[in-house]
């Protein structure tokens, strides 16, 4: 888990500082690095970290981090979905099990996967339920707890 975060920080240091045109430009100043990761692995972590390619003024692309106003945005979105989908929350060690009303469980599990939790290893949605795996470790009070950092007015 700890290997991910500090990924994703030399990632966004690397876009910060640099001028990443393709994901081969961001695995090479990975690698360079340390970092020897597939490309599905770096889609993955640039999905996590919203960053999108933007016009560089020169008839090109470039990789960029969306700005901080951007990203409140969106959490206050997710946060928006999460609310009108949950029904309930309940947790079995590492298993986090959020009923919905029929039909929103993607909705909610498309929230929680985009609040950027790192204790969420992994998501599933069926149609009224959605599961959470947790990262080793990681308990269902501990999930909630940080769960209620995004969203103050949940209950359990």
């Amino acid at each position: 888990m700890k290997e991910r975060q500090y990924r994703l920080k030399l990632i966004k240091n690397i876009i910060k500082q640099n001028r990443i045109e393709s994901q081969d430009d961001l695995l090479s100043l990975l690698l360079k690095e340390g970092y020897d990761v597939t490309q599905a692995t770096l889609s993955r972590d640039l999905k996590l970290l919203k960053v999108g390619k933007v016009p560089d003024g020169k008839m090109g692309y470039v990789y960029a981090l969306p700005n901080e106003d951007d990203s409140v945005e969106s959490e206050k979105i997710y946060v928006q979905d999460f609310l009108r989908g949950y029904v309930s929350i309940d947790w079995s060690g590492n298993i986090v099990v959020i009923k919905t009303f029929p039909g929103h469980a993607n909705t909610v599990c498309n929230a929680i996967d985009n609040l950027n939790m790192e204790e969420v290893l992994g998501t599933v949605a069926g149609d009224n339920c959605m599961f959470a795996c947790l990262h080793e470790g990681v308990t269902g009070e501990m999930f909630f707890e940080k769960l209620k950092r995004h969203i103050p007015n949940i209950e359990d």
